[in-house]
């Protein structure tokens, strides 16, 4: 089912030659709109391509990014438009332990991403457009009005908005930092948990006015009536919500238990269990692929094996004791396979927070839809709420990290959580501790003394490579900001420094003021709480980029790590950030070296030559500026006389880099080049030895059916288009 559901997706893809050309479709707006300070993201439902002979898959992810002046087009879910869109395949950046966006993609049916062009201007054609699915998308997109109107000003209306509909867009990155750290973020999405609640709310609900209509109960019992009420209310909660994994899951389930209660067979939890996996992975075969597939299922999974399935029935509280400590023990390993961190607070978070949240501030919020004034108690609790939580989040042990493990750590984790539930006489439970052990003591690879490591990360248009020796890390700029709460030192840098055991830097070197390089600096630094900082930064721009008091970044800063040797050789004086004041640094071993010159032009270059001449020379060189045209200049290619060269470049960028005379300079030199935008993450490993050899090695480079190679088909975007 999955091979031949993967194979209808794939097949209805954007071919390669209308990547990049405008293009006129006709469409219906799926889903709620999601606005940011950039614009608005949108699906969008393909009914008609207007532009003769073009071929557009039937869904789309679009963007209707803000003017200089002005405001974004607004659209709302179920609206028939016709617009002008520039598309691409989706293609998302490849690191070896980052985020996966072509699966995600692939698993929520978008073929093709893209935006909306100004010519010819886009037209509704209709505000509401008849039928299922876009009466629940137009429904949602009401409700979402009204609660945000309900609630204007205060600071978690975005968690109520999530509780009622499913929509998390509006929850600010500070209160998903806290969610995060004390392991409550599955309160604040539409759960198994909530579904079930509200079910059981409704049933009993309908039990007792059931009860007190004579003429019904004498047809139909009042445990049927109830069984069909609650399984009515979870169908619309979940279809409101947006039916995710573990609304679906919990609907699955719900559905089952209540056909065996119609039908009046008796069955397991387990049964029950079994028939709701099967039902999510027959509606989404790429659910396995979501963590909260994974979190869920073995959640309920781990409650019913530690309590459910057991001959003695524990107390009320020993059995919420007994249930919150098997949560927490069972998802342990998954978390730590997802996500490398694990919440230690989590049962004292939870142990308050799911009475509170789930049974008092959602019901509250979903009446208030109907009843506005009930959203200021409902507010009010969750803000109470929020007290303690802060609390906990504070503490600075909060969260546990590990680095990324085997795949037999972590099966060994989950075979040793299975003993440790088991019930008591299970010949050797006392084991499963023993196969907790190669998970807790996992160690990420790391370079032997006098070898260093340079991973130069994907990060689209930008840099961000982080260097690590035996004992040491250092990251070297921090890739762009993509948003007010977005960036690629928070989404990319972090997570590739906590998978590879880097707990706190060393070193940050923040080689000048753009955005590419310096729009993740805050994110790494809060992180990872670096020993010192190096940059070519302005006063002011150091302070919003949270490493106020760096140091200046200038020529002659030299240390060692490990046997390895660092030296900055450029600037000559600090400077105020712009290219040509780029901090250069030159990391060197017995058997090689590596120049990281930023972002540095023709000006810059040459001062490098005149100033150091031979000293230059480097084995590997990551090319200036991206491969721009103002940089690697003929001289300053043959002072630094690279084997190789590596580009960080983002995938069909804006500015058309690298550019392709710079690419037939270094071709014509003979000196291979590398890029981040075809190939993803790149390592460069400059060897203890003298004598062996450098080497530059694709780490992202795991076979997918839904990733494309990298090749450039048609031409990039030239300069003004807009991103691509």
């Amino acid at each position: 089912l999955a091979a031949w559901r993967a194979e209808v997706r794939l097949a209805d893809g954007l071919p390669a030659a209308w990547e990049g050309r405008d293009i006129v479709v006709e469409g219906v707006v799926a889903g709620l709109p999601r606005e940011d300070g950039r614009g608005t993201r949108f699906a969008f439902e393909v009914g008609r391509v207007v532009t003769q002979g073009a071929q557009v898959p039937s869904r789309l992810s679009l963007a209707a990014y803000a003017p200089p002046q002005g405001e974004a087009l607004r659209v709302r879910a179920g609206e028939r438009w016709r617009v002008a869109v520039r598309l691409k395949r989706p293609r998302g950046l490849r690191n070896p332990h980052g985020f996966d966006f072509e699966r995600w993609a692939l698993a929520r049916d978008i073929r093709a991403t893209g935006y909306l062009r100004d010519r010819p201007a886009p037209l509704r054609l209709a505000a509401h457009e008849a039928g299922w699915p876009w009466s629940v998308h137009r429904l949602r997109g009401a409700i979402r009005e009204r609660l945000q109107e309900g609630l204007r000003g205060k600071p978690y209306s975005g968690v109520l908005v999530a509780l009622a509909i499913g929509d998390q867009d509006a929850i600010p990155a500070r209160d998903w930092a806290i969610f995060w750290r004390t392991g409550v973020g599955h309160l604040v999405s539409i759960s198994g948990l909530h579904v079930t609640m509200l079910a059981s709310l409704a049933g009993l609900v309908a039990a007792f006015a059931w009860r007190r209509v004579p003429c019904l109960v004498a047809r139909v019992p009042a445990r049927t009536g109830a069984v069909v009420a609650g399984l009515a209310v979870a169908a619309a909660y979940t279809l409101l919500a947006g039916y995710g994994v573990p609304a679906q899951r919990t609907l699955a389930m719900l559905v089952t238990a209540g056909a065996f209660s119609l039908a009046r067979r008796a069955t397991s939890p387990s049964r029950v269990l079994a028939a709701a996996l099967v039902a999510v992975l027959a509606i989404d075969p790429w659910a396995v692929g979501e963590p909260g597939f994974w979190l869920s299922f073995g959640a309920v999974a781990a409650i019913l094996f530690a309590v459910a399935l057991r001959p003695d029935r524990p107390g009320k509280f020993a059995s919420a004791v007994a249930t919150q400590a098997a949560v927490t023990l069972a998802l342990w390993p998954l978390l730590a396979a997802w996500f490398g961190e694990f919440p230690l607070v989590s049962p004292l978070a939870n142990a308050f927070a799911i009475p509170v949240v789930s049974l008092a501030v959602v019901p509250l919020t979903l009446a208030g839809v109907v009843v506005p004034a009930l959203l200021a108690p409902a507010h009010a609790l969750f803000a109470a709420t929020m007290v303690p939580l802060g609390w906990l989040a504070a503490w600075p042990d909060a969260v546990a990290e590990l680095p990324a493990a085997p795949l037999e750590a972590t099966a060994a984790a989950i075979a040793g959580v299975a003993l440790l539930l088991a019930p008591r006489g299970m010949p050797l439970r006392v084991a499963g501790a023993v196969l907790l052990l190669p998970l807790l003591l996992a160690r990420a690879p790391a370079p032997p003394r006098g070898e260093a490591w340079l991973d130069v990360l994907d990060v689209g248009q930008g840099l961000a490579v982080v260097v690590r020796t035996a004992t040491h890390a250092l990251a070297y700029d921090a890739g762009p900001a993509w948003g007010a709460e977005s960036d690629a030192g928070q989404r990319v840098v972090v997570p590739h420094l906590r998978a590879e055991g880097v707990r706190r830097l060393d070193g940050l070197v923040v080689s000048h003021a753009d955005d590419d390089h310096a729009g993740g600096a805050a994110s790494v630094a809060a992180s990872r709480r670096p020993r010192w900082v190096l940059a070519s930064l302005p006063a002011a721009q150091a302070r919003a980029s949270g490493v106020a008091g760096a140091t200046g970044c200038r020529a002659g800063q030299r240390w060692e790590w490990d046997g390895v040797a660092f030296e900055v050789l450029h600037p000559p004086v600090p400077s105020h950030g712009d290219n040509d004041g780029s901090c250069v640094l030159r990391v060197a071993t017995a058997a090689g070296s590596m120049l990281l010159a930023g972002d540095i032009e023709g000006a810059a270059e040459a001062a490098l030559v005149a100033s150091h001449g031979a000293r230059l020379r480097a084995t590997v060189l990551l090319v200036p500026h991206h491969g721009s045209r103002t940089s690697s200049t003929p001289g300053f290619l043959a002072a630094v006389s690279p084997a190789r060269a590596v580009i960080s470049a983002g995938w069909r960028n804006r500015f058309r880099q690298p550019a392709g005379e710079v690419l037939s300079r270094y071709g014509r030199l003979g000196i291979p080049v590398r890029r981040t935008d075809l190939e993803g993450a790149l390592r460069v490993r400059l060897p203890a030895g003298e004598g062996q050899r450098v080497e530059v090695l694709a780490v992202a480079t795991r076979p997918r059916y839904w990733r494309e190679d990298r090749v450039l088909t048609t031409r990039p975007p030239v300069r003004g288009e807009g991103p691509g």
